[in-house]
């Protein structure tokens, strides 16, 4: 089938796949392996070069998936997320290529680990099922913080282990090449997602500057692989680094132009990888077939290999929720509430200053400060400490236990990351097809068996329906009582101007005042300059939520569906201005 063709059709079935999906109450990414496992039938074989999934495809998904990463929600699991997406994916190769060796000893124990290297990380892609059945937003968080991360350890591994085929084995050189392939990866992806902020502000036309974020992943990937670091890594950094700066540098048009377009591309690139590898199984099995006298050994080998990660998996998680039971101590809320007491009542004006029982590194920087020094040092560390509490509230409000742990174990997917690394194997690997049939039964399965199973499993457990719709409706009205007090604090201030610098009448500030009570239903028809001290207000307000989202008290859903809702509500009003207001 030719290109334009074959990328009309796929689009179509992507679709129709994804209403089907929500009729039928199954996974999309089932469907479309499903369909393309059948046109297989009747095609020619379809063969898709590794590259364009590992360079055209991974890195705006990755990317896409950061930007919308609950920062607050991923910096409190940082730990556990970082061991699953670190340490798991090591002791799982490491595992697996025990297991390859022996049973293929022809393949030597570098290219065992290789292999093992190919199946231990879990797929973004394959892990957005998750996201469809209510269950706990903390798991979900976990899941998908791991998903955008293991990816740089696989590769990492997969490209050391290549590499000590031909020069030998060195583990400090595996070690060496893994910190500098992250610590590259993330200097380059956290230098262009500032850089992607800041050029992107001074481009007022929305869709010139759409298009110019659709390259900001590329930007990233590219100079971090050329220089030997995980381009991946570093499209999830500039992500990241994108999504926590857009509420302070984008206008409303360009949040909501990025966040629907980002949306149609991501379901695009999503469809496509599931649509390929249901196209290349059959070739795939026809090869091994053709060479290996049948695929049973490739299918033994996958079920092994499944069942040893999701073993080594289950005793990880079962660490890690044993472990965060121990982050809700009531102790530590104890001395935080103590410290707090203690900086509430330090008056940085008065002498001697610091209060003995501090720690000494405090004390003697506190001491030799300027009192305006002192006062800025002690607001830094309220902020900490005020922080810290939230964080205590939601390991409390949010407990894991071993049904969430279950839940974590059995989502761990497999998907286009292992098919797409696989391919990547030189031409000369012994019983190469073999192997690549290996990964590709392991993502097959993995998706099958545990994305079909996932819903019955969640039922089997009796986990219950996610709080997090009945918090975040509690957490809106915290949020509109701060955005009202915001909104008054500016309506108070003397000397009120607008964005020309032009005073703001009395009248109209006491129109506004009086309308805080409750929502007109026609900002129209308050006096003239009403509008736009609207926008003044929705600015206030937009600038204390990006005060509390640093705070912690409130989770990421909530703050960016009231973003949300400002947004709409500032694009209502410039629209009802007319052009002259652009």
């Amino acid at each position: 089938m030719d290109l334009l063709p074959a990328l009309v059709v796929g689009i179509v079935v992507i679709a129709i796949s994804t209403a089907l999906a929500r009729r039928l109450g199954v996974a999309g990414p089932l469907i479309l392996v499903a369909v393309g496992l059948i046109a297989s039938m009747f095609l020619e074989p379809v063969a898709v070069d590794p590259e364009l999934i590992l360079v055209g495809i991974l890195p705006p998904l990755l990317y896409g998936a950061a930007v919308r990463m609950p920062a607050i929600e991923f910096r409190r699991d940082a730990l556990p997320i970082t061991g699953l997406a670190v340490i798991l994916v090591v002791v799982s190769a490491l595992l697996l290529g025990t297991l390859f060796f022996f049973a293929l000893p022809e393949l030597g124990f570098p290219l065992a680990v290789a292999l093992g290297a190919i199946l231990s990380p879990t797929d973004a892609v394959a892990t957005s099922i998750v996201k469809k059945l209510g269950i706990s937003s903390r798991v979900v968080t976990m899941l998908e913080g791991e998903s955008l991360l293991n990816d740089a350890t696989a590769l990492v591994l997969l490209r050391s282990a290549v590499a000590a085929v031909a020069a030998g084995f060195s583990f400090w050189g595996t070690v060496g090449s893994f910190a500098w392939g992250v610590a590259v990866a993330v200097v380059i992806g956290v230098a262009m997602g500032m850089l992607n902020l800041r050029v992107r502000r001074w481009i007022p036309n929305v869709a010139a500057n759409t298009a110019l974020g659709f390259v900001v992943p590329f930007l990233a990937y590219l100079p971090t692989e050329h220089l030997g670091g995980s381009g991946l890594v570093a499209a999830v950094a500039a992500g990241i680094t994108t999504g926590q700066g857009t509420t302070r540098f984008s206008t409303p048009e360009q949040r909501v132009s990025d966040r629907i377009n980002w949306r149609t591309v991501e379901l695009l690139l999503e469809g496509a990888v599931f649509l390929i590898m249901g196209l290349e199984l059959r070739d795939i099995v026809s090869a091994t077939v053709q060479k290996h006298d049948g695929p049973w050994i490739a299918v033994g080998l996958a079920l092994a290999a499944l069942g040893i990660v999701l073993v080594v998996r289950a005793g990880y998680v079962t660490m890690i929720v044993a472990l965060q039971a121990r982050r809700a101590r009531q102790r530590q809320r104890e001395r935080l509430l103590a410290l707090d007491e203690r900086l509430e009542a330090f008056d940085p004006t008065a002498p001697p200053g610091v209060p003995r029982g501090w720690h000494p590194l405090l004390r003697r920087r506190l001491r030799k400060a300027s009192p305006e020094a002192r006062r800025r040092r002690v607001g830094e560390l309220r902020a900490r400490v005020t922080r810290g509490l939230n964080d205590l509230d939601y390991y409390q409000a949010s407990p894991l236990g071993w049904k969430h742990g279950t839940i974590i174990v059995w989502a761990g997917m497999r998907g286009v990351v292992t098919l797409a690394a696989a391919q990547t194997l030189p031409t000369e690997t012994p019983a190469r097809e073999l192997l690549i049939l290996i990964a590709f039964l392991v993502a097959l399965i993995s998706l099958l068996l545990q994305g079909l199973s996932l819903p019955l499993v969640i039922r089997l457990l009796r986990i219950p329906a996610d709080g997090s719709e009945a918090m975040t409706a509690d957490e809106q009205a915290e949020l509109d009582a701060e955005l009202h007090a915001a909104a008054l604090e500016l309506l108070n201030r003397p000397g009120l101007v607008d964005a020309q610098g032009v005073p703001v009448p009395t009248e109209v500030v006491d129109a506004a005042r009086g309308r805080m009570t409750e929502r007109p239903s026609d900002d129209a028809a308050g006096p003239e300059g009403f509008l736009q001290l609207r926008v003044l207000l929705i600015e206030a307000m937009r600038d204390r939520l990006i005060a509390l989202s640093h705070e912690g008290a409130f989770s990421s859903a909530a703050l960016r569906h009231q973003l949300a809702l400002l947004d709409a509500d500032q694009l209502s009003i410039e629209m009802r201005r007319g052009p002259e207001s652009e």
